[in-house]
């Protein structure tokens, strides 16, 4: 876990935690700002990961919630994961407003591209690269398992990562498998937009900041898939182009 490590020691501020919303897609932490990532949870039995301290979460600081981050505990994983995001201070002009399957269309064109993620644009995308892997914990039809990572990803040109494998803890691995060369990506609402992980290899961010709170609160907590989400903008910034505010 030396990326999630290094996301939270770089973490500069603190903040007091005023709302934790943990809807059936999305999780929402709203402290300095409002951060967003995936809810995951175990397959485990009904009952059998209890969050800790849940009730009580909101009056624990920013740092202290998002050292859940670390948890093996899935869910407590992505509750820190969006309190880390919560903490977050992006300069917007830096970013370009556009979706992540524009990015991967525009650098993806006749290469070989490893998705890490089973994501909705896939059919949109297939026809356009040059070969298409998508990489899967639980595969559909025409994906490969995530055993297949080791062998696919270094075959890759442009890898793509969902940012759910800072959740699963699988990132510092695959990040290992890139190429120097290839074009590594992040994507995805639960993608931390903070300069660590271009130290780290990763060439493009693509995810989202929320400008308005209430709209996400409300939308997410009756069921939201990001789809549905309102008062999200979808931000991509490249590497040679960051600035942090």
């Amino acid at each position: 876990m030396n990326i999630l490590n290094d996301l939270l020691d770089r973490l500069d501020t603190d903040a007091r935690v005023r709302t934790v919303l943990v809807g059936a897609h999305w999780t929402v932490v709203c402290s300095r700002f409002c951060g967003l990532a995936s809810t995951f949870t175990s397959d485990n039995p009904h009952g059998h990961d209890p969050v800790r301290s849940v009730g009580h979460l909101h009056e624990k600081s920013a740092r202290e919630l998002a050292e859940y981050a670390r948890s093996d505990n899935l869910l407590e994983a992505s509750i820190g994961l969006a309190t880390i995001n919560s903490l977050l201070a992006v300069d917007e002009s830096s970013a370009v407003e556009v979706n992540a399957v524009e990015v991967l269309i525009e650098h993806g064109r006749g290469k070989n591209v490893a998705l890490v993620g089973h994501f909705p644009f896939i059919p949109r995308l297939r026809p356009i690269v040059g070969q298409l892997w998508v990489i899967e914990q639980r595969p559909a039809e025409g994906d490969y398992p995530s055993e297949s990572a080791a062998d696919l990803i270094p075959r890759a040109d442009v890898v793509a990562i969902t940012s759910s494998a800072l959740i699963n803890h699988t990132l510092d691995g695959l990040l290992a498998l890139c190429r120097p060369e290839a074009l590594v990506m992040m994507l995805g609402p639960s993608t931390p937009l903070s300069p660590v992980l271009f130290d780290l290899g990763v060439t493009i961010l693509s995810g989202a900041r929320v400008l308005d709170e209430t709209a996400v609160l409300l939308t997410i907590g009756q069921g939201a898939s990001f789809q549905q989400v309102e008062g999200v903008r979808l931000l991509t910034f490249r590497r040679s182009k960051w600035n942090l505010s």
